[in-house]
């Protein structure tokens, strides 16, 4: 399981100009069901990406993809998390 951080970058005041391709790359994670969760860094620092099911190799390119990392918008920070203790209500993360 990986926890990739999003924060904004030099390119931050073009986020606008990329937000529909970031928001289909969003889609397109849940999709393929590697996306768990997604959301806000607060306040306003950019975004994280909960991701399982692939390799490293595999999300770093999936990563790479996203609209907002190619245009400079964010830079992304990936981070391997392996679950030792989970709330029942998480216990399919445990896999």
């Amino acid at each position: 399981m990986y926890a990739v951080f999003l924060t904004f970058g030099p390119n931050r005041s073009s986020a606008s100009s990329h937000m529909a391709g970031h928001n289909a790359w969003i889609n397109d994670g849940f999709r393929d069901g590697v996306f768990l969760m997604t959301g806000s860094l607060v306040p306003g620092r950019g975004g994280m990406v909960l991701a399982d099911g692939l390799s490293r190799a595999a999300l770093e390119a999936r990563v790479a993809d996203d609209p907002f990392v190619r245009e400079g918008v964010v830079t992304a920070e990936i981070h391997e998390i392996q679950p030792s203790r989970l709330d029942d209500r998480l216990a399919f993360l445990a896999g």
